[in-house]
């Protein structure tokens, strides 16, 4: 898996990690002036619309990751009185919120989005009950010190005297930011960037003593994050193919507005796909799309892959001609074709006419020329038409159109091959 390109950092930075900068530019260079009175409207403004924006849009994670900001922070400044001392229910109250805070955003990264239905939100509440009760319960008043695990220095203090976290909740923090940043690179999901950097920004307010306007700010930013993970997400759904994770027709049909001369449109088509479907089954079949759009992504040549539409894909190569292209494609197509990938279960599924009654239907195996079988791993290939504006076709949905006229040709010549709308 190509784990650090170009597009996979952009995505990881923006604009969640561009909003912590800009918070620790403003907070720490003091570039602009902050006033209590703007924090704190700042503060309760970023809860107040993010909690509204995640029950309209049925994120139940990114609402309880606020939720679970918003209630340590209301918690530690509530023990700690206005002031952190190094004993008393402000301080047990600090050791125990560094430590369940980076615990939750875990787990919230874990669990599936079901959206705010009964179980879910009844299952984040109670968590949330029972953890509110342990931290009322260890910062009752003439509590001194909290349970030994929450600043228990066994990992040596001298390593970690640049922060005023305790040993305990600084490990528990790193291997958070460890399972969330694997989480992102494994799904790219905006919510799980959201997480991430919601999770650093509590951090950096923890580290400036989880009192006063700069750890306000820090929180309030974590909120703020988690709010734009919202809106990425919504745009990730609305411009991205939720199988393959590549564009969408949408985004397609958006990149066709800012072509300009040259470029080049490529259609692609995987060969036999309807009979793999009918053979092998749906599961199957959304493997090979997911396998065959991975390999489109990361075609060579600055191609952008889209998909448009069941197994056919479209790829833009802006400011390219055809005979620039046309290596680019064919090392595409040999990719595809060398690739194999072990199908899940075993059995081949069958195809038998439904009727009312099915035993006395003679069952027949239907098996793909592309899509042949060794020890239970499958191949397939991909069928290529390409085309560039000429002088007889000019406009954009006319080199479309020669570019799908030359996909019909290669399928036409036998499939698994690259043809030009000139032939070439």
């Amino acid at each position: 898996m190509d784990v650090w390109n170009k597009r996979t950092l952009i995505s990881l930075a923006f604009p969640a990690g561009i909003l912590l900068l800009a918070a620790v530019l403003l907070l720490e260079a003091g570039l602009v002036p902050l006033s209590a009175s703007v924090i704190d409207f700042y503060y309760y403004a970023v809860f107040l619309s993010g909690i509204l924006l995640a029950w309209r849009f049925h994120s139940s994670r990114v609402l309880f990751a606020l939720l679970t900001l918003l209630l340590a922070h209301r918690s530690l400044e509530f023990f700690a009185a206005g002031s952190l001392s190094s004993t008393g229910p402000g301080r047990i109250a600090f050791e125990a919120i560094a430590f369940l805070l980076p615990l939750n955003f875990v787990i919230l990264s874990a669990v599936r989005e079901r959206g705010l239905v009964l179980p879910s939100i009844a299952l984040h509440s109670c968590f949330l009950f029972v953890e509110s009760v342990f931290v009322a319960i260890i910062c009752r008043p003439g509590q001194t010190t909290g349970p030994a695990f929450l600043h228990s220095g066994f990992l040596g203090l001298d390593v970690f005297r640049w922060t005023i976290i305790p040993p305990p909740a600084l490990l528990i923090f790193t291997s958070a930011f460890v399972i969330l940043l694997t989480r992102f690179l494994l799904y790219r999901k905006p919510v799980e960037s959201g997480l991430f950097w919601s999770l650093a920004a509590a951090f950096l307010g923890l580290q400036a003593g989880g009192l006063g306007r700069s750890s306000r700010a820090y929180i309030a930013t974590g909120g703020l994050i988690l709010v734009s993970s919202i809106i990425e997400n919504s745009y990730h759904l609305a411009y991205h193919d939720e199988l393959t994770a590549l564009p969408a027709r949408r985004a397609f049909n958006e990149a066709l507005l800012g072509l300009e001369e040259p470029y080049v449109v490529v259609a692609v088509d995987i060969d036999h796909f309807k009979k793999f479907n009918d053979t092998f089954g749906h599961e199957t079949g959304d493997e090979v799309l997911r396998m065959v759009a991975s390999k489109l992504a990361r075609v060579t040549g600055d191609g952008r892959a889209f998909r448009v539409g069941g197994e056919e894909f479209s790829i833009l190569f802006p400011g390219k001609s055809l005979a620039e292209t046309l290596p680019h494609l064919e090392l595409l197509r040999a990719d595809i074709e060398a690739s194999t990938f072990r199908r899940r279960g075993g059995m081949e599924r069958r195809v038998t006419p439904r009727g009312p009654d099915r035993r006395n239907v003679r069952r027949k195996n239907i098996r793909p020329r592309s899509t042949p079988v060794q020890d239970n791993r499958l191949s397939v290939t991909v069928s290529i038409g390409a085309a560039a504006p000429t002088v007889r076709t000019q406009l954009v949905e006319q080199v479309i159109k020669s570019a799908d006229k030359a996909l019909y040709r290669a399928k036409q010549s036998g499939r698994n091959r690259v043809e030009t709308a000139t032939g070439g």
